[in-house]
């Protein structure tokens, strides 16, 4: 059986390559292994090295270089709204807390059909109503996989971390720079004090003040 072993991004997809498209629910677009059939009925087996959310308009590799492009298949979900965007807001927040998929959108937020989510939103005033669509949930911000064919400017990624660390750089020797001073004007200042608090004593050996000198003057000296 053909093997589909890499990625490639809706940005990077050249239709001439497309042999067939393949129609997975959300579930079905996050597999790292499993045997598929296209709807022009090519069979392949997808077999990458980890799992990948595919989104709607990418396409899988086969060995050969051929692509097979995915599309979202409706499924079952949950639209919820709210009166206002406020409520909406909190709803999302009390739907992360959950740790669901979810997708949002711009006055609605999606999720798969769950009886339990639904109680919870309409306990909360949004509505939950029984809807049948795509769904592209939102990915986490760490799940970001890409690779050669992903089209995205790897050469301005890498410069904007050139930027941050020169920042970082910066400001880390600037707080040294400050903190140098201090350190340095400290000293001075202590001096400074102690001499006023003796102003008109005159110290010496026979002085009587019971300060050992020796010690006194090696202290501020250093």
């Amino acid at each position: 059986m053909l093997r589909a072993t890499a990625i490639v991004r809706k940005a990077a997809v050249k239709a001439d390559r497309v042999v067939d498209t393949v129609t997975l629910d959300h579930e079905g677009r996050s597999r790292r292994r499993f045997a598929l059939r296209g709807d022009g009925g090519l069979d392949f087996l997808l077999d990458l090295d980890k799992a990948t959310v595919l989104a709607e308009g990418d396409a899988v590799k086969l060995e050969d270089g051929r692509l097979v492009q995915v599309k979202a298949a409706p499924q079952r979900l949950l639209e919820i709204r709210a009166e206002n965007p406020l409520r909406l807001m909190r709803l999302a927040w009390h739907i992360g807390n959950r740790h669901t998929p979810a997708e949002i959108a711009a006055d609605a937020i999606y999720i798969e059909d769950d009886h339990v989510l639904a109680e919870m939103v309409r306990g909360q005033g949004g509505t939950a109503s029984a809807v049948s669509r795509a769904f592209h949930p939102e990915r986490g911000a760490y799940d970001h996989e890409c690779g050669p064919d992903c089209g995205h400017d790897h050469g301005h990624h890498a410069h904007a971390h050139h930027e941050h660390g020169h920042e970082h750089a910066h400001a880390h020797a600037h707080s040294h720079s400050h903190a140098h001073a201090e350190a340095h004007t400290h000293p001075h200042a202590e001096a400074h004090s102690h001499s006023h608090a003796h102003a008109g004593h005159d110290h010496g050996p026979g002085c009587g003040c019971g300060h050992d000198h020796h010690d006194h003057g090696h202290k501020h000296g250093h």
